[in-house]
């Protein structure tokens, strides 16, 4: 199978775990409206890169994808979160997610507000579930990882810091490590999480742990840069999305221009793969996904 294939098949059935978590919420009495606007957040046409590298890094360890669809619909569950709030009139105020309209425009900002708060405390009750792991201990590691990964100290903090750049303002030129900063937080820090999750159901050696670990920082920051790129260079149309939306953002291609980011990029790709080395031949679909990580158009 393809990388292109298994990428596809992990979507699928992560949809499929995503639309059963949500009809379980309209059969467990959640408002009709509340899990619409959640559906449309959470389902159709999405990569599910994150989940996809959950599975990939768990598939290492011999860990069936099916086994792993519950971590990987929790994880999936606080990204769709993130972006509905991420588009709020307050935040980014986009009007358009995945080649529709962004929740609140689909609906209006209170119910896009609680469509987010749903999806996030539902991805910790999917990670309490027996389903996601037979053993507590692991369950409750997974939780605390996501927590702190999708935190004050993770993908909201880094929010923060990009929102206080953006509103509060910051020096005319943004210096590199607060940009680096803000990214491996509001970005990185699921997509790390994701691989180090993978490890966790794995009950990966600790060295084995700390290479997922590393190769999921480092994609995370390339995914970020590749995103800051396409806002500069992509089609709005094929991306889903608006483009140049990010013109005087922080981003580490406004703070090292276009060239010295596609550079920086290269060596996080060659860092992302050196991380790999000791999987062998087992982890060529985790190099497939890095580098359709970098040279991604939408």
């Amino acid at each position: 199978m393809t990388f292109s294939q298994r990428l596809a098949q992990a979507a699928r059935m992560v949809d499929a775990r995503l639309a059963q978590t949500l009809d379980d919420a309209a059969a467990g009495g959640a408002p009709s409206r509340l899990v619409a606007a959640m559906r449309h957040a959470a389902l159709g046409e999405a990569k599910r890169l994150r989940p996809f590298l959950l599975v990939e890094c768990a598939g290492l360890f011999g860990v069936a994808m099916e086994a792993t669809l519950p971590a990987a619909a929790a994880l999936e569950c606080v990204h769709c979160y993130s972006l509905v709030h991420d588009d709020l009139p307050a935040m980014d105020n986009d009007d358009l997610r995945r080649g529709k309209p962004t929740v609140h425009r689909a609906f209006d900002e209170w119910t896009a507000i609680l469509a987010g708060d749903a999806l996030l405390t539902i991805a910790f009750a999917l990670l309490a579930t027996p389903q996601t792991h037979a053993e507590p201990a692991v369950r409750a590691e997974l939780a605390a990882g996501l927590a702190a990964a999708a935190g004050a100290g993770g993908m909201v903090g880094g929010q923060c810091l990009d929102l206080e750049a953006e509103k509060l303002g910051l020096p005319a030129q943004p210096q590199q490590v607060h940009v680096e900063r803000l990214q491996a937080m509001k970005t990185g820090a699921l997509i790390r999480f994701a691989c180090e999750a993978g490890a966790i159901l794995g009950r990966a050696a600790p060295d084995e742990r700390r290479a997922l670990m590393l190769y999921g920082e480092r994609l995370g920051a390339a995914f970020q840069i590749a995103d800051d790129l396409l806002d500069t260079q992509g089609d709005a149309a094929v991306m889903g999305k608006a483009a140049r939306k990010d013109a005087g953002k922080a981003t580490l291609v406004s703070v090292l221009g276009q060239r010295a980011a596609e550079a920086r990029l290269v060596v996080l790709e060659s860092d992302a793969l050196a991380a790999l080395d000791a999987f062998g031949p087992n982890a060529d679909v985790l190099r497939e996904a890095a580098r359709f990580v970098v040279r991604r158009v939408k």
